[in-house]
């Protein structure tokens, strides 16, 4: 799919959804609403770490600029077997697994594996690797605020932060009525990040007054008049609309990075 045919396949999802909203009672917001629907296969990749040339690890920007000050979220996809050299980095960042398994740790740790579903932090100033196995692989990386910079070991630096580690099973998971929330950051009410869990053959709609943006983690969800299932790593950003996404016959996960607090319930 062309950036093109993308946007207007947007606009149609933003006038199916807000007919949706009209249909359920669901208030439609006052301004402006839009839905960017970006396709994994639409996701143009570059060189992590330039510095390293061939042996850098391949980042996909989904909004933000890692050279920036704003916010970012990009995908991480190394090669199977990468592991980079001891390093620190000038800003925290948090992760989810999609494909593959991660280690991200002490250089000198017994190495545990995340495989898909795992969510990791990384503080800022800490010594560490990353390293990758099981390919395809595949991670999702967010920053509050750049630029995303990779620097030597001997500029590391102590912070309050510790690193967290939660494999699938260890996720805070929390059941709601036709699917399972897991708040992994931040105010559920206010700015922070949740992953949602639909069941097969389950949906659920989401709305919010404020932005939201969703990556999608695992399963193949499809929004309403979609001709295929959004693979993990495809990405969706809402300002204001109502986003209706439904699973086929595998459950599927999303994460959520949302500005303000975001209504979620069952689909119809």
């Amino acid at each position: 799919m062309t950036g093109h045919s993308t946007r207007r396949a947007a606009t149609t999802l933003v006038a199916l959804l807000l007919s949706s909203c009209a249909a359920t009672g669901t208030a439609v917001p006052t301004s402006p609403p839009s839905l960017e629907v970006t396709p994994l296969a639409d996701v143009r990749f570059d060189a992590l770490n330039p510095a390293r040339g061939d042996a850098s690890p391949l980042a996909g920007t989904l909004f933000g600029d890692r050279a920036g000050s704003a916010a970012t979220g990009f995908l991480f996809r190394p090669v199977d077997g990468f592991s980079s050299p001891p390093h620190i980095h000038n800003v925290s960042y948090r992760a989810i697994v999609i494909r593959g398994g991660v280690y991200n740790g002490p250089p000198d740790a017994e190495r545990v594996w995340m495989p898909p579903g795992s969510y990791w932090t990384q503080p800022l100033g800490a010594v560490h690797i990353t390293a990758a196995r099981e390919a395809p692989i595949l991670a999702y990386v967010e920053i509050d605020e750049g630029p995303y910079l990779v620097r030597p070991p001997d500029q590391a630096f102590a912070s309050e932060e510790r690193p967290v580690n939660l494999l699938p099973a260890d996720l805070p998971w929390e059941q709601r009525a036709g699917f399972r929330v897991a708040s992994l950051w931040g105010d559920a009410a206010g700015r922070g990040g949740q992953l949602l869990e639909l069941p097969a053959n389950g949906g659920a709609i989401a709305q919010s007054s404020e932005d939201f943006r969703v990556v999608v983690i695992a399963g193949l969800p499809t929004l309403p008049g979609g001709d295929a299932g959004l693979e993990p790593g495809s990405y969706l950003h809402a300002r204001g609309a109502a986003l209706e996404l439904r699973c086929g016959a595998e459950a599927c996960t999303v994460y959520v990075r949302h500005d303000g607090a975001v209504d979620v319930r069952t689909g119809g």
